[in-house]
């Protein structure tokens, strides 16, 4: 961990030298780029900065302890132990930041919610987990933008996209990405039975528009009528857009505005987060034993949630901990997420610290 902390900081102060290097500035792109990485290196290169400041002083005091001299012998003892917990208190919050994803602190990811499996009901389902984030994002003052929706007859979504801004966002959400079950009585059941359906959710980090390079010959571009539940919600006009990346098919549409401008804008968002979510993924695969998630791959094919109505009962299979299930519908996901949160930190510090070493002047 200290090889992969001095990497880091050795490149933010690599960066910070780019951001007033006359050749660097005259390019806008590259500048985009630099100031980019500079800003998500910062937290944790600051931190080691003063984390070895700590060492050094720390070293200092040890020397000084040594002296002749009693008095200078006894100050230096006496701040020895405050010196040292600052160095642990420091240690611990490099060991939650260094295990973070780069694009942890993004402040702009895609929500993508799918009905999966049990018809009707699944869709009512992925409507439900739309209430419960957008409680969830109110209460912690994010926002939330509908990019596209297709609903069902009955008010459920067969697919929803939404955008989602705030501070940290991406950090907090990304663990919800999976498949979601739920087991109730649906309202059409006449016979008071039990069904199990599911509905999938991807998370992903949104990038900046230079981060993405997107020309017009690299997607096909096609227009078309919105479709509804009812007559009322199908636009008579080709307001729809559908994009078509050329070189990974990756296809992505927009219908929920009435201008087909605003249409396009979204889809191009979804297509860069999805094309920026794929390279990722690849990179990610490269060096997949030294990345593997804590709590699972975030597929949606993975089973991360059960929501059982009968019972009142939520369980994350992840970190095998149940909540009540109507406190958490109403908003309170904070309660699941921060369980994840810390169960995420232990491991990572319980991994990190095997053979971790105290400062290296003692």
């Amino acid at each position: 961990m200290r090889d992969q902390l001095e990497a880091k900081l050795f490149r933010f102060e690599q960066l910070e030298r780019d951001m007033i290097d006359p050749v660097v500035l005259g390019d806008a792109q590259r500048v985009a780029g630099v100031a980019r990485e500079h800003g998500s290196l910062a937290r944790v290169a600051k931190l080691y900065r003063s984390f070895l400041m700590l060492e050094r002083q720390i070293a200092e005091h040890i020397e000084l302890s040594k002296e002749v001299d009693q008095e200078i012998k006894a100050m230096a003892e006496a701040e020895i132990p405050d010196l040292q917990q600052r160095w642990e208190r420091a240690w611990d919050d490099l060991l939650d930041l260094s295990g973070d994803d780069e694009d942890a602190d993004r402040g702009r990811c895609i929500m993508e919610l799918r009905a999966g499996t049990g018809g009707d009901e699944a869709a009512l389902f992925a409507r439900d987990l739309y209430e419960m984030y957008r409680r969830y994002c109110t209460e912690r003052g994010w926002s939330v933008e509908v990019l596209d929706a297709s609903t069902t007859e009955l008010g459920g979504f067969k697919d929803l996209v939404l955008g989602i801004s705030g501070e940290g966002v991406y950090r907090i959400l990304q663990y919800e990405s999976g498949g979601h079950r739920v087991q109730r009585v649906p309202d059409t059941e006449t016979k008071g039975r039990i069904h199990t359906s599911a509905a999938t959710v991807a998370v992903l980090p949104e990038p900046e528009d230079v981060e993405v390079s997107l020309a017009a010959e690299d997607y096909r571009k096609d227009l078309f009528c919105a479709s509804g539940p009812g007559g009322q919600h199908v636009n008579k006009t080709a307001s729809a857009v559908r994009l078509t990346h050329l070189e990974t098919g990756l296809v992505v549409q927009c219908q929920d505005e009435k201008s087909q401008h605003k249409n396009f804008a979204k889809a191009l968002r979804v297509l860069k987060t999805r094309l920026y979510e794929l390279r990722r993924r690849i990179e990610h695969e490269k060096r997949a034993s030294e990345r593997k998630t804590l709590v699972g791959s975030g597929d949606r094919s993975q089973r991360i949630r059960t929501y059982n109505f009968p019972q009142n009962r939520l369980t994350d299979h992840r970190i095998n901990e149940s909540f009540t299930l109507d406190q958490v519908l109403a908003g309170r996901l904070s309660l699941v997420i921060n369980a994840i949160e810390q169960y995420v930190r232990l491991q990572r510090k319980t991994e990190m610290t095997r053979g971790a070493i105290g400062p290296r002047a003692t």
